[in-house]
């Protein structure tokens, strides 16, 4: 069975040459239908950005907006149909589209993401006005990561979360692999519908969706397993305010990865899901990448939580563990890509101690990242004084406010 997706390969990261940090911005952006937006224009230029408003004004509509510039479901995980704009006495969101215009240092790139309206769970994507094959083209040309104050219960919540926060790292670095995780998905899907009906179970069909399992599966946790052990690396070479984090893969698939080179771990796999539908009545595979799980533990020898659990951590230190993943992620991407990425952080402000928010920022401006964060109040935002740009958002309408000294 053909596929058109090709297998994950880890490669060196590049190092940098010491040019000045530098990284991906947003100059303009451009809203039609989307969320409580008819219709915007914001233009920007390639300093941070500070969106500051009451709840409910349209913050986080924007920074959901600049996360369909990538691969995925954006920052809130939603059907495509449902971030349009619905009119008064519908439920149904329009067709919406979001444009921008990307400052890549060597020219402008005009990137556009929107909803198909023959096809509403098809995204339509054009890159310098050129339609594109999937939305993969956005990834390879723009580096998008978050933070929103849902994933605060990361540590804590279901395995589920935390797959889907790791994969949304792995698609910055590798925008393919959002296309493996959903052939994977989507295979896993037809098989449990041929599995419910075993009296009339094809069994040559069923084996060639484990096939694609199989050979997706290990290249999707192979992409996991390789960004781990970079942030891990990344992590323990840094110092500073934030605490690190220790990740481990817990899992069949990852752990034959580390004891069999990767086309035996698909004999495996494959092997393992044959086994499981002879012998057990089950639709849901035991085995595979869909049931591993991102652990993480806390490393601060200074600290009596040294070696403990994320999710036995207080609230606070667990969103320092994921603000120093994130940092990491980036550092990682602008060694891979010569620029850091776009980062969105909703609200990251109002949970952070005066030094952290310091800590942020300090290493927000190392970067050279563009990043757009969301408050209620501006003074927590102070200390980048005129190194920032200043928005208030009231009711979908934004604009510009003084810079805070």
């Amino acid at each position: 069975m053909n596929t058109s997706l090709p297998a994950y390969q880890a490669t060196p990261a590049p190092t940098l040459t010491g040019a000045e940090p530098r990284g991906a911005a947003i100059t303009r952006l451009t809203l039609t239908s989307f969320r409580s937006y008819g219709r915007l224009r914001l233009d920007a230029d390639r300093r941070p950005v500070v969106l500051t408003g009451a709840n409910g004004a349209g913050k986080t509509n924007l920074l959901e907006a600049l996360s369909f510039l990538a691969p995925g479901r954006g920052l809130r995980g939603v059907k495509l149909a449902e971030a349009g704009q619905a009119p008064i006495g519908t439920t149904t969101g329009a067709p919406w589209a979001v444009a921008a215009t990307m400052d890549a240092g060597e020219g402008d790139i005009e990137l556009a993401s929107g909803l198909d309206p023959a096809k509403p769970e098809r995204r339509l994507v054009r890159v310098n006005g050129t339609a594109a094959k999937g939305a993969a083209a956005l990834g390879r040309e723009l580096g998008v990561i978050w933070l929103t104050p849902a994933m605060d219960r990361l540590f804590v919540d279901s395995p589920g979360g935390r797959r889907r926060f790791l994969d949304r790292l792995v698609i910055a670095f590798d925008p393919d692999h959002a296309g493996r995780t959903a052939a994977y998905e989507r295979a896993t899907r037809q098989r449990a519908r041929l599995l419910k009906d075993r009296a009339f179970l094809d069994q040559a069909w069923c084996a060639a969706l484990e096939d694609i399992m199989a050979r997706y599966g290990v290249a999707l946790a192979a992409a996991r397993r390789d960004l781990v052990n970079r942030l891990n690396a990344e992590l323990a070479a840094k110092t500073g305010p934030f605490p690190v984090a220790r990740l481990a893969l817990i899992g069949a698939v990852d752990r034959w990865l580390t004891e069999m080179p990767a086309v035996d771990a698909e004999d495996a796999l494959r092997d393992a899901l044959r086994d499981e539908r002879r012998q057990t009545p089950g639709d849901v595979p035991a085995a595979g990448p869909h049931r591993s799980d991102l652990a993480a533990h806390m490393v601060a020898p200074s600290q009596a939580s040294n070696g403990q659990a994320a999710a036995l951590c207080s609230t606070g230190e667990q969103k320092a563990l994921l603000i120093s993943i994130l940092l990491a992620t980036a550092r990682l991407q602008q060694l891979k890509r010569g620029a850091a990425p776009l980062l969105l952080l909703d609200e990251v402000a109002a949970h952070l101690d005066a030094d952290r928010r310091a800590a942020l920022f300090h290493e927000i401006r190392a970067l050279g990242a563009q990043a757009w964060m969301t408050g209620t109040d501006a003074a927590l935002f102070a200390a980048f004084g005129a190194d920032a740009q200043f928005f208030t958002v009231d009711r979908g309408q934004i604009a510009p406010a003084a810079n805070l000294h």
